[in-house]
């Protein structure tokens, strides 16, 4: 059995960083996730894609920000159990839990935090003829780990969210004719990246295709044509392309954490935002997995939330206890 003050369920960035802060309090925290690598998303899906509202990054890739939680994270010696999926929690009296993963895996703790982001996600495909054919390599992908195997390439990517404007202004400089599809005229992504977009398709870098939806795709073994339709005209444009890529989110599934008897809306889990939580008391969610007016799923909000998630959590197992942080110099190497 594995013994530990928080249990924290998801790898991801959010959950990461809940090591710092909850370190700096003196809790050690084991980490679950089903993924057999840390890093959620950001690491299992667009390693290598750029993030810009990282606080003191104007722009990081998405692995490299993983590996520096995991290099801040690393003096609180954080346990990991990967590859595995917590298939039940078990509360027995107070600030004492108990999780069993699929493989058997026992992990006792005093507090659960989730931080499993979507939970089980997996890509929303768009109803285009024949886009099942062209999966599996054949051109249609609908997640981008390597952009370096679309330079001097023809790709057409779909959506009008943050992943598609942001990989848009990557990929301008890597791939030889890039088109961006969306179906209005407006972006639900940040405004300075739909001025940047916008800039790209003035200056000729980028096409931009909008009002206009995916209609169909063809070719002969690989992909080769996107049809594309206008929504109110209905007439057909045809783009020449190796690579589809529809950025359309992901379907959220909350998988077993839908029968811990937590409170649950749309897929996500009610939280107080005075620190984050549940109904269940000792138990906690942050990042993409909770919900609250005013969300903002954000990576720097998930950050805020394990921040004071943790200092929550550190008076929920020491009721009266003021705590201290200790911040010392031994050798040139710092310790808490």
């Amino acid at each position: 059995m594995i013994s530990t003050d928080i249990a924290i369920i998801g790898a991801g960035p959010v959950g990461l960083f809940a090591i710092f802060e909850a370190g700096l309090l003196k809790m050690r925290c084991h980490l679950i996730d089903y993924l057999p690598q840390v890093g959620g998303q950001l690491s299992e899906i667009y390693p290598k894609k750029p993030i810009y509202d990282i606080p003191g990054y104007p722009t990081v890739l998405a692995q490299e920000l993983i590996d520096n939680l995991m290099e801040q994270g690393k003096p609180f010696h954080p346990g990991f159990t990967l590859g595995e999926r917590i298939e039940g929690l078990e509360k027995r009296g107070e600030g004492d839990f108990v999780l069993t993963t699929n493989m058997g895996t026992i992990i006792e703790s005093k507090v659960v935090v989730i931080a499993g982001g979507l939970g089980c996600f997996e890509p929303r495909k768009p109803a285009v003829a024949g886009l099942e054919q062209f999966e599996n390599g054949r051109g249609v992908n609908y997640m981008i780990l390597d952009p370096e195997q679309y330079r001097g390439q023809k790709m057409v990517i779909a959506g009008g969210g943050d992943s598609a404007l942001d990989w848009t202004i990557f990929l301008a400089d890597i791939v030889e004719e890039l088109t961006l599809v969306h179906r209005s005229e407006s972006f639900r992504g940040a405004p300075d990246s739909v001025n940047k977009v916008m800039a790209l398709a003035e200056s000729g870098k980028i096409n931009l295709i909008l009002n206009s939806n995916l209609n169909s795709v063809s070719g002969s073994g690989k992909l080769e044509n996107v049809e594309i339709v206008h929504n109110k005209t209905l007439e057909a444009t045809n783009v020449a392309a190796d690579h589809l890529i529809p950025l359309f989110g992901l379907s959220p599934k909350l998988g077993p954490i839908e029968q811990w008897n937590l409170n649950i809306s749309k897929s996500a889990i009610e939280v107080n935002t005075d620190d984050y939580s549940t109904n269940i008391p000792g138990i906690y969610a942050i990042g993409d997995i909770n919900t609250y007016t005013n969300k903002l799923k954000l990576i720097l909000c998930g950050f805020h939330e394990a921040a004071l998630m943790s200092h929550s959590a550190y008076q929920y197992m020491n009721p009266g206890i003021k705590y201290t942080m200790k911040y010392t110099t031994v050798n040139g190497v710092s310790e808490f």
